[in-house]
């Protein structure tokens, strides 16, 4: 054994003398797992290894000599903390330049540790206000989550609306909801944007434009500017990008492991027990890509026809629990059975955090299927990947996803090697240049004269031909107003311009809009349509699903979802179509509406018309605020029912927020909230102990 770990330190060694230091850190890895799966001490000549390939985290102290000893405690920062970590060379290097106050753009691979550096540059910089835009709610709550039990003691954690400002404030959200506080915050002291590869249409056409309005507007109230993504090879010229140094970082902590299978596999039927070949050879917890909903299905079924439910105390209480809260006829109740879960975009966030925290679990998930949410919701990862499809939507993966992707194998300190088994042809190799062009459908929401640095001459006229529309429509001075106050929640001056059109040209077509904010949705018919007409194809149903599916969740809090599913049945919407068709109310239709006000009470002023009361319903899910804003934070709607059926919580209270309801929670404590709360369940208490550990304060802290 000492004769084969000499070799391959010899081996390493060479490697770094003819200047190949990555594919020195690749065998390196692989030597630490031998290492590791043979329990065994790091000798010097080990350690001095790591010191020399920048892995300073990994390294031995006690094994050390003094040099390495040296280097370990000298890159110790404080991240927030019980005790300081040792960052490793590069994320030293970015966190140095960050404090020096540099713009960074930043590509490096998904096991870099890149949250470590935000981490330790709020802990030593103490910066005032802090914003930070993530792609997804998912990822709005992991990285509320985390900073939490680091910061809560110095600041306000902001993830919701309308949330009175503390002293010092540490901002979380996706770009849409980041647009509400424009008016409210003076200054940011930093922006940072998590997957900033995703302000190109090419990575995400729906929401690209949304989030460079971001970019270009909160950019311009923020002191320093810090953009973060995986697997970018080069930054194409943008005026996004322009003040900003793109650093490129090839530095991974883990190595993974490809096995590229798809040259056996000549059919689906020969794919598919390559599949559970795999499952019954790695005990270790494994990602499933599937690439679609389609796929999701075809797995669902593969594995219910192969596997037989498992004796699983806990899967076993959580089977019971979606039984009893969703469907028991759901295909993900009888998975978890099976110790599998399901990853994607449309659940309930609480269900997508509890599946996660359960795959974490050594005794939970063992198995999770996902589209393309596991790597833009979640920073999970997992000693095994599987590419069950090449395939993201309709289109074919693309390198940079399938990098992205793969990225989730393995995890420093417990997995040091990834295992990836690709079932299906991969992409070719390809270099991934950004590009960012800038897009016309935000320039509506422009100063000409503020931003005409950024725009082509082209540009400059179609939006001085826009302003010129919207002026006849509503007035030069109500115009003006609405463009200095950003008031619009939709990126598309397109639309906004339609609705002003119809508002302009059809007023008496809506006339009884206020009937609205009455709770009588057997009269909510014309008016609904009419909304909805505003944005034809939008809604992924028919009109007429859609707004008797409106009708039916205004129900939310009343009745329980095996109820209204028992409604929906005539509308064929089933568990997974009413995940889908909730969320475009809460985000898709309530957008639009609040864009529908903020126009109607200017065109149409003379009817006093004013429906906030209605969106407001339709952004809750119809579901008392906080109730809707703590699934977010990992707290179920029939859990908070019962905490309210009970009188724990007033969740009527008006005066309740999300942060005085928190500040609650942890005045009444875990074990009195369970005691007090009537008829609840073995789960739901686990759910509850999640919920309490994402929300822990101490003393020191209550006066945040």
């Amino acid at each position: 054994m000492e004769e084969q770990v000499f070799e391959q330190c010899h081996t390493i060694n060479g490697l770094l003398i003819s200047n190949q230091e990555n594919e020195a850190r690749q065998e390196l890895i692989k030597l630490l797992d031998f290492y590791n799966n043979n329990e065994l001490a790091y000798n010097p000549l080990v350690n001095h290894l790591i010191r020399e390939t920048g892995l300073f985290p990994y390294l031995e102290p006690d094994t050390s000599n003094w040099e390495e000893r040296f280097i370990y405690n000298a890159f110790k920062v404080d991240v927030g903390e019980e005790k300081p970590l040792t960052l490793h060379r590069e994320q030293s290097f970015l966190l140095k330049s960050l404090l020096e106050g540099k713009n960074i753009a930043v590509s490096a691979p998904t096991s870099f540790g890149k949250s470590f550096v935000i981490d330790a540059y709020i802990k030593i910089k103490k910066p005032q206000n802090v914003l930070i835009i993530v792609p997804t709610l998912a990822l709005t709550d992991e990285t509320r989550r985390r900073l939490y039990k680091k910061f809560a003691n110095e600041y306000r954690i902001i993830t919701t609306s309308d949330v009175e400002l503390a002293e010092k404030n540490i901002f979380i959200f996706p770009q849409e909801r980041a647009m509400n506080y424009f008016n409210v915050v003076e200054s940011f002291d930093i922006m940072i944007v998590d997957e900033f590869y995703k302000a190109s249409s090419k990575f995400d056409k729906e929401r690209s434009a949304s989030l460079i309005r971001a970019m270009i507007k909160l950019g311009a109230k923020s002191e320093q500017k810090y953009y973060l993504a995986p697997n970018i090879t080069s930054l194409d010229k943008n005026p996004f990008t322009e003040d900003m140094e793109f650093v490129r970082l090839d530095f991974n902590t883990v190595f993974l492991e490809k096995h590229e299978l798809f040259n056996e596999i000549t059919n689906n039927e020969e794919k598919s027990d390559k599949l559970i070949e795999i499952l019954s050879e790695n005990r270790g917890k494994t990602l499933i890509y599937a690439g679609t909903y389609s796929n999701i299905d075809s797995l669902t079924n593969l594995f219910l026809d192969t596997y037989e439910p498992i004796e699983n105390e806990l899967l076993g209480m959580f089977e019971e629990w979606l039984s009893k809260n969703y469907d028991v006829n759901w295909s993900l109740t009888k998975l978890i059975s099976r110790e599998i879960g399901v990853h994607n975009g449309r659940l309930h966030r609480s269900l997508s955090q509890i599946q996660v925290r359960l795959f974490e679990e050594d005794n939970g998930i063992r198995n999770l299927i996902s589209t393309s949410s596991i790597i833009e919701g979640v920073n999970t990862s997992a000693e095994n990947v599987i590419i069950w499809r090449n395939r993201k939507g309709s289109a074919k993966l693309d390198d940079f996803t399938y990098k992205n992707i793969i990225g989730r194998g393995g995890r420093m300190f417990k997995h040091f090697i990834g295992k990836i088994y690709v079932l299906e042809q991969p992409p070719e190799e390809a270099k991934t240049q950004l590009d960012i062009p800038f897009p016309d459908e935000i320039l509506g929401d422009l100063d000409e004269k503020k931003y005409e640095g950024l725009l082509t001459k082209e540009q400059v006229a179609k939006l001085k031909i826009y302003d010129q529309e919207m002026s006849e429509l509503m007035g030069v001075q109500v115009y003006d107003e609405l463009k200095s106050e950003s008031a619009f929640q939709s990126s598309n001056s397109e639309l906004i311009k339609s609705i002003a059109i119809d508002l302009t040209r059809n007023p008496n077509e809506w006339n009884g809009l206020y009937y609205l904010n009455e709770f009588k949705p057997h009269n909510w018919d014309r008016l609904l349509y009419k909304v909805i007409n505003l944005q034809p194809g939008n809604w992924d149903s028919g009109y007429k699903v859609f707004v008797e599916f409106i009708k039916i969740i205004a129900y939310n809090w009343s009745k329980s979802i095996p109820e209204l599913l028992k409604e929906l049945e005539d509308y064929d919407v089933g568990i997974d179509k009413f995940f889908l068709l909730e969320r475009n109310v809460t985000f898709k239709f309530s957008a639009l509406l609040n864009d529908l006000n903020t126009l109607q009470k200017r065109i149409l002023k003379d009817k006093h018309y004013d429906i906030s009361k209605f969106i407001k319903w339709c952004s809750h899910a119809f579901l008392p605020k906080v109730v809707f804003q703590l699934e977010e934070y990992g707290l179920p709607r029939m859990i908070s029912k019962k905490l309210h059926e009970s009188e724990v919580i007033d969740f009527y209270d008006s005066d309740l927020t999300i942060h005085s309801v928190v500040a609650e929670f942890n005045r009444i404590g875990k074990k009195t909230t369970i005691e007090r709360t009537k008829e609840i369940d073995d789960f739901d208490k686990y759910i509850l102990d999640y919920f309490f550990d994402g929300i822990k304060i101490t003393n020191a802290q209550q006066g945040v």
